[in-house]
């Protein structure tokens, strides 16, 4: 049974984390991911997160309108697939999908799949990037349901997509909420032409962000990221995997290499963040009465 967001610590839980190369074909991700998750729970995983738009190639290298093909409703097939697989195995899934709402409303949504196979609910993305290979505004409609947690069969679990992991405010609401472990699908990499001179400050910042999350919340936190390279040499994007785990004081408790598939199997125990926010009390000491001024866009 899920705990109340703010009851007494849980029971330790196993996180899996798939970090996979996509092909073209959204059938075959769908059925590799599948395996990946037996795999992840016959090593011991009870909480599975696969990674941003897990069923395609990452499609927003280009802005071109017959990938909207791609989008499905929630709930829909991938849903009622890894449902029954989840149901299957006892684990919750965590699967990122292309939403289709409507006729020309889309999101980049996460479903929450609980272990009895039902459908915990749904996040999506709040923050949407716009960048050289990464047009996702024009793809993605920004979420509209706030930053939410999911009581699942092994706790309560926030689930943030990649770009959100940049913004403190979102980790923090989450973590406010009850969460004790934020996962954050995700789809990063190199541009070529920039990985000589900036990859490795690149990747360390990202790393760096999230620990710091883990850090100032008491909270473990679970990136998942894909690997390999897709699209054109010159005009694509090599992902740099690197999916980590770290604990509710910023250590690494597990790291994946940045080039290979691999599935990593990480216990996370709600008493270290108990431990951790009795001896560093961020949360006690926050003058919420001083941040209203959080909320405007800029201070003139």
């Amino acid at each position: 049974m899920a705990q109340p967001k703010h009851s007494e610590p849980g029971a330790a839980f196993r996180a899996g984390l798939i970090q996979m190369a996509c092909s073209a074909d959204p059938n075959e991700n769908l059925a590799k991911a599948e395996w990946r998750i037996r795999e992840a729970a016959g090593r011991g995983a009870q909480i599975v997160c696969l990674q941003e738009l897990f069923r395609s190639q990452y499609f927003c290298r280009e802005e071109n309108a017959s990938l909207f093909a791609l989008a499905e409703p929630i709930p829909g097939p991938s849903t009622e697939s890894l449902g029954a697989l989840a149901k299957e195995l006892g684990v919750v899934v965590i699967a990122p999908l292309f939403e289709r709402r409507g006729a020309g409303l889309y999101h980049n949504t996460a479903a929450v799949l609980d272990a009895d196979g039902t459908l915990a609910g749904i996040y999506r993305k709040m923050h949407i990037p716009d960048d050289p290979l990464y047009y996702e505004k024009y793809y993605f409609t920004p979420g509209d349901l706030g930053f939410r947690n999911f009581d699942t069969r092994f706790g309560r679990i926030g689930v943030l997509i990649c770009w959100d992991q940049w913004y403190p405010e979102a980790a923090r609401l989450s973590a406010m909420g009850g969460a004790g472990i934020l996962f954050y699908p995700t789809a990063i990499g190199w541009h070529p032409a920039e990985k000589a001179r900036h990859g490795a400050a690149q990747r360390e910042a990202w790393l760096i962000m999230q620990r710091a999350h883990a850090i100032a919340n008491g909270v473990y936190v679970a990136a998942v990221n894909r690997v390999g390279g897709e699209g054109p040499p010159e005009q694509g994007l090599e992902f740099w995997g690197t999916s980590f785990v770290t604990d509710p004081f910023g250590q690494l408790v597990a790291e994946a290499s940045t080039a290979m598939e691999e599935t990593l199997i990480v216990e996370c125990d709600p008493r270290r963040s108990e431990e951790i926010r009795r001896n560093w009390p961020f949360f006690r000491d926050r003058r919420i009465d001083a941040y209203a001024p959080i909320v405007s866009r800029w201070l003139d």
